[in-house]
């Protein structure tokens, strides 16, 4: 409606194919929405259909939810929620609708078969159009489109070209890296964070703590920047040198992962170990030095030490505080507990 003679034609996703994908009515509230369509975008990644950002208007939701009283079979009107481009606004406008519709039914008033919208800012739906039969949508055959018929051998070739669905990844990172199952379906989540990960432990055996970096500095770094594991400026091979250290006990995690990060961030292709040891973030694992901070440690605090000998054992992790304090973060915390149980229990 941009010109008043004539009318304009939107050619911005012309080429671009659509699929809809229509499930039974199978799924029982809003909860189960979000579980498949959660599991729907994990596919469709994997696959490169798209990129599953239904904000941006790849991928979109319509609800269409109908209620029946417990024990009955008939579901009663159905009503459309249009155009949701969000899973929360999915869960959020499927949980209200539920309620509207059992409200009405409570109150006797009848449910109009309709198509609605979801005002995500105030949480509620509202009416756009009445939609009484399917002849609304005016469907007609198209003569110049003859059927397309798709042979079992072009599917069997189809399905033999697909890469590991996330649900079967899931099982093999548990299998091959030990990982738990949230573990494995959080990295798995996302096919290019995935193949970071698997270059990531390539020739090393540190699997869990390769998914918590993953899970933690790594992914929060991206979160804050806006931006995927693809523009992440340490390479797997940078990076699994870094968590070698950690491994290794050379630096502790929370210096590797802060003060350490950051410098490598910086200079992305220095080395980690001769960067930590340029920054003094090498971990402290002399005896003498610790036990020199644990001695300076306990004798500031006599009170609490006696507390601790007449039975507050929980005591331990203020003492290891003080001495990780009094260390500037390096002392070897291992040892740090080691030497402090046995000045303590002496």
């Amino acid at each position: 409606d941009v010109y008043d003679d004539y009318s304009g034609v939107d050619y911005n996703r012309a080429g671009v194919p659509l699929i809809e994908i229509v499930t039974e009515p199978v799924l029982r509230n809003g909860d189960e929405a979000a579980a498949y369509l959660t599991e729907l975008r994990k596919r469709v990644r994997v696959l490169g259909v798209c990129d599953g950002n239904m904000e941006e208007g790849s991928m979109r939701c319509d609800a269409n939810i109908s209620i029946r009283p417990v024990g009955t079979t008939q579901l009663g009107t159905r009503v459309e929620v249009k155009n949701l481009n969000s899973i929360r606004n999915v869960k959020r406008a499927i949980d209200f609708e539920v309620s509207r519709l059992i409200e009405l039914t409570k109150q006797g008033l009848p449910i109009q078969q309709e198509t609605r919208s979801f005002d995500a800012d105030k949480g509620t739906t509202f009416s756009l159009r009445d939609k009484e039969e399917a002849n609304d949508y005016r469907y007609f055959p198209e003569p110049d489109l003859p059927a397309f018929n798709i042979s079992d051998a072009f599917i069997a070739e189809v399905e033999a070209s697909l890469p590991v669905l996330p649900e079967a990844l899931k099982k093999q990172y548990q299998l091959r890296y030990g990982l738990s199952e949230y573990d494995a379906s959080i990295i798995c989540s996302d096919q290019e964070e995935a193949a970071f990960y698997e270059a990531l432990v390539q020739g090393y055996t540190f699997y869990k703590i390769a998914a918590n970096w993953m899970m933690g500095p790594v992914k929060a770094w991206c979160k804050e920047q806006g931006c995927g594991i693809d523009q992440f400026p340490l390479n797997p091979v940078a990076l699994g040198r870094l968590i070698q250290l950690t491994a290794s006990g050379e630096v502790s995690f929370n210096v590797a992962s802060t003060q350490l990060l950051a410098a490598l961030i910086q200079q992305p292709d220095a080395d980690p170990s001769i960067l930590a040891s340029q920054l003094n973030l090498l971990q402290e694992s002399d005896t003498s030095s610790i036990e020199a901070w644990v001695a300076t440690a306990l004798a500031a605090m006599p009170d609490k030490v006696k507390e601790y000998r007449m039975g507050k054992k929980n005591l331990l992790g203020m003492f290891a505080g003080q001495v990780k304090k009094l260390s500037h973060g390096k002392a070897d915390m291992q040892q740090v507990n080691r030497i402090l149980e046995k000045l303590l229990n002496q």
